[in-house]
């Protein structure tokens, strides 16, 4: 139903000289999103307070509500077009009134928890790309189509959200940050399993699929109560991310997927000293895809840690420890390298890894299972509160060469998924136990003793296709180097 309207709304973004890329287009969208979300969120809340003869105060002053500057209506609720501003006298509106009064929230709302804080935080951090008023338009009066609050139009909406953020993973740069593949994330929720009652947490939250997904997860684990469901809204996922653009998808994605108010923190996760950590702060699940790669945090940053290392996956990782109950889980995604990298950080972690919780298993992924980055992945699963001693590993290996035309699928993981709950060995699987690991280099390194080599049977037009498409991984990577030089 909503497909073309999405469609329109892409089109109509590249046509505007001020948005260039995928980041652009899913950054624009989404404080348009936001604030036709936040119409029906207040027109909704309204019925609900004359039905209990109650007032309602709207979040927005009236002149700068949906329904009066986006997309005015008559009286018989259709556009009202000779009201709606448009071209020079649009833009000049929405850069000069809307975004500094939407700014103004941050200082006015009671504290960080508050909608009203979340509207001054997303509007104080972006800014409106749009270099023609009349392209605008169009894409007000395709949003303004958009409606949120049925849980139907919500899962279409959802899907159509993450496809965009997909595509941003899929355009190579830095996109592919705020893109870990949905299939890999509902494997690790799935094994996690968070339940009503227990607190979920992603301290590197980017687009927040982790949280959409334990959201869905524990809705759709039994029928909740009211008391339960409301529990699941509020009290129940927690986030916090570093960057603005990650930070405002990650928002939309999750009022998308049914969380009408997300606790989400804009700030620097690693510039907090775990040492501060009290256990009012911790969590009962963990679920995370910290950032590998790039450039390493500040000297001041790293001193947040007892194990220094210059590797921001490596602090995320002592976070996570910290932060965990006992007694609670983690599923997370860490470079292949945390295995077996001799420098002290590695093996001291690894260490701590390995004493104060028990890590049941690992997850080897194949390369190109995230797209745009150039390294292999494994997802670490552990308990917190007891040693490990014994561990699972599983090789993912599903047969063909991973890429944008072949992208890891819910089919991949579905053996995985199966043999995780007996911890059965098989071709792919196979146990470690604690005892066999080397105590003073602590090497965790993937080394599957139960597989068969097979005889390459591919053809010589299969062979081309897959060298083609590492042509092009290595051609996406070279131009995301070049930018950054």
């Amino acid at each position: 139903m909503y497909e073309a309207a999405f469609r329109n709304i892409d089109n109509a973004l590249r046509k505007d000289d001020g948005c260039a890329t995928e980041l652009d287009y899913t950054e624009q969208t989404s404080w348009i999103l936001f604030l036709k979300y936040l119409n029906d969120f207040d027109i909704e809340r309204e019925k609900s307070s004359q039905l209990n003869n109650q007032s309602h105060s709207f979040i927005l002053q009236e002149e700068y509500t949906w329904n009066v500057w986006a997309v005015p209506k008559k009286a018989d609720g259709t556009v009202d077009h000779n009201k709606g501003l448009t071209g020079d006298d649009l833009l000049d509106f929405v850069n000069t009134k809307l975004f500094p009064h939407l700014k103004s929230f941050k200082l006015s709302a009671d504290n960080a928890n508050t909608l009203e804080y979340k509207i001054g935080e997303i509007f104080s951090e972006i800014k409106n790309r749009f270099e023609s008023g009349y392209i605008l338009r169009d894409v007000l009066l395709s949003v303004d189509e958009l409606e949120f609050l049925s849980s139907e139009n919500q899962f279409e909406l959802s899907s159509l959200y993450e496809d965009k953020i997909k595509n941003m993973g899929n355009s190579g740069r830095n996109g592919g940050e705020y893109y870990t593949p949905r299939p890999l994330i509902k494997s690790i929720v799935k094994v996690v399993n968070p339940v009503i009652g227990e607190t979920v947490y992603d301290g590197a939250v980017g687009s927040a699929g982790f949280l959409c997904e334990a959201y869905s997860h524990i809705k759709n684990s039994k029928e909740l109560t009211v008391t339960e469901f409301e529990q699941l809204q509020s009290k129940t996922l927690y986030g916090k991310e570093k960057k603005s653009l990650a930070y405002v998808i990650g928002i939309m994605n999750m009022i998308l997927h049914g969380v009408q108010s997300p606790n989400l923190v804009r700030s620097n996760t690693l510039n907090e000293n775990i040492i501060n950590i009290q256990d009012r702060d911790r969590h009962d699940v963990v679920l995370a895809n910290p950032p590998f790669g790039g450039q390493t945090e500040r000297s001041e940053v790293q001193n947040n840690f007892p194990i220094k290392t210059g590797e921001t996956a490596y602090m995320f990782l002592q976070h996570f420890i910290k932060i965990l109950k006992k007694g609670g889980r983690c599923g997370i995604v860490i470079k292949n390298t945390f295995l077996s990298n001799a420098d002290n950080a590695s093996v001291a972690l690894r260490k701590q890894l390995l004493e104060d919780c028990n890590l049941f298993a690992v997850l080897d992924l194949p390369g190109g299972a995230f797209l745009g980055a150039g390294v292999k992945t494994v997802v670490l699963f552990f308990e917190k509160g007891k040693p490990t001693e014994n561990i699972w590993y599983y090789q993912l290996d599903p047969g063909r060469n991973m890429g944008k035309t072949n992208p890891l699928n819910e089919k991949d993981l579905s053996e995985f998924l199966e043999l995780i709950k007996t911890n059965e060995d098989s071709e792919k699987s196979w146990s470690v136990n604690l005892q066999d690991i080397n105590k003073e280099t602590w090497d965790l390194t993937v080394n599957n003793p139960n597989k068969v080599e097979e005889v390459d049977n591919r053809t010589p037009q299969e062979i081309i296709t897959e060298i083609e498409e590492l042509d092009t991984q290595a051609s996406e990577a070279l131009r995301a180097i070049k930018e950054l030089l």
